[in-house]
């Protein structure tokens, strides 16, 4: 099998992986905000992020030849190696629930700042947990420096989310005072948009709606399947912290998978190599995602309308860019695995730095946070300044595993 055995290379995987991981969630938010249903997404993109983990297992797994003490893919799947797959087996269902969470997190409170607090609280957890599995491999007056600042992003993250949401607040209340005066315009006889209309038919120009202005947030809402005007702000971030804690135990437990520093496995039984974990890691995030999807599709949360295995099979809209995610998530989470193992999984905490990639396609083609305050600017700004000196420090920290 393929083994990264550099430091260079696993820093090269991290750097990958970031770009991978920060994508997928934007495209999951285009698919929900142009109506497609969490659910019909959520299972489309689960097939190819199994998907992915087979290719790697079937590729990188089974490069080179075998031996006794690293065993490729297909040999590794018939030894007595189970307390090592249950771990592995765990991170999927924990990344599963994680996954799953942020998925309605992104319509309540944004894509950026989902990602940040979820990544901030991975990290400020994970990495800590990484740390002590992994024999302090990291240079400990590096690493928790950087994860002093994830945590500051943390906080920076919820004062933008808060200044954001008054921002649209005055906007919303704005163009209602707006449509009371042209309502009492209206009823003097005096209508202020008529010099604007075509006479002959009646019908004035229709303008696209520009991004950050009240009436773009009313036709987006209109359009996405989850509906958030007047539901409090505070489950979207109950969702974050949630997906937060899943997200921290995700890596410790494939840690403990493939270098089992608890020694459960009997002796002269190798270690499971990242290829194996990761496949049956995605098996059981698989599983998950798709008992829990299918409920939802039945007995959907926050109002959705219901749907059917029939109705999923029948949308094709918007499934080809759910399986892309899938295979991004995919691809992703296997090189941070790929990247963890040579250099340490605490330092390859630092692919949750994704915000800095997520909140660029959230400006970019979202229209999140135009014509917001210069408060909400000034908190911005910071918050992706102080991920980007914490993504710097963790890589700083990187290490090398000496087995």
């Amino acid at each position: 099998m393929y083994v990264v055995d550099s430091r260079g290379g696993a820093i090269a995987c991290m750097l990958l992986a970031l770009f991978f991981l920060g994508t997928w969630p934007a495209i999951l938010t285009l698919l929900e905000r142009r109506g497609r249903l969490p659910q019909h997404t959520y299972l489309d993109y689960t097939i190819t992020n199994l998907l992915a983990a087979v290719i790697i297992a079937f590729t990188f797994g089974e490069f080179g030849h075998t031996n006794d003490g690293k065993p490729n893919f297909l040999v590794q799947l018939s030894q007595n190696n189970w307390p090592s797959v249950l771990f592995a087996m765990a991170g999927g269902v924990v990344l599963s629930l994680g996954n799953l969470s942020t998925q309605y997190a992104w319509a309540f409170v944004g894509l950026s700042v989902t990602e940040v607090m979820t990544s901030s609280i991975t990290v400020v957890i994970g990495t800590t947990l990484n740390y002590f599995l992994d024999d302090k491999i990291n240079r400990a007056e590096i690493l928790f420096p950087g994860v002093a600042c994830f945590l500051i992003a943390v906080c920076l993250g919820s004062l933008v989310h808060a200044s954001n949401a008054k921002d649209n607040k005055v906007k919303l209340n704005k163009l209602e005072d707006s449509h009371m005066a042209e309502k009492g315009l209206q009823s003097n006889g005096t209508n202020p948009n008529s010099a604007g209309k075509d006479l002959e038919h009646g019908a004035g120009k229709v303008e696209k709606a520009k991004a950050g202005t009240a009436t773009f947030l009313i036709e987006l809402e209109s359009r996405r399947s989850i509906k958030v005007f007047g539901k409090s702000t505070l489950i979207g971030l109950v969702i974050c912290l949630f997906a937060g804690v899943c997200f921290s135990l995700f890596s410790p437990a494939f840690n403990l998978a493939t270098n089992d520093q608890w020694d459960t496995l009997d002796e002269g039984v190798p270690h499971l190599s990242v290829y194996t974990a990761f496949f049956y890691f995605s098996c059981s995030c698989f599983v998950v995602a798709v008992i829990l999807n299918i409920t939802f599709l039945y007995r959907p949360a926050f109002n959705l309308p219901r749907s059917t295995i029939k109705a999923y099979l029948n949308d094709w809209d918007g499934r080809g860019w759910a399986f892309l995610a899938g295979f991004l998530c995919g691809f992703g989470n296997g090189l941070q695995f790929m990247g963890g193992q040579a250099a340490g999984y605490a330092a390859a905490d630092a692919v949750q730095a994704l915000p800095l990639v997520s909140t660029f396609w959230g400006v970019l083609f979202f229209g999140e946070y135009r014509k917001s305050s210069k408060r909400t600017y000034v908190l911005l700004v910071g918050m992706l300044s102080m991920f980007i000196v914490a993504v710097g420090v963790l890589m700083a920290s990187a290490g090398h595993r000496k087995h």
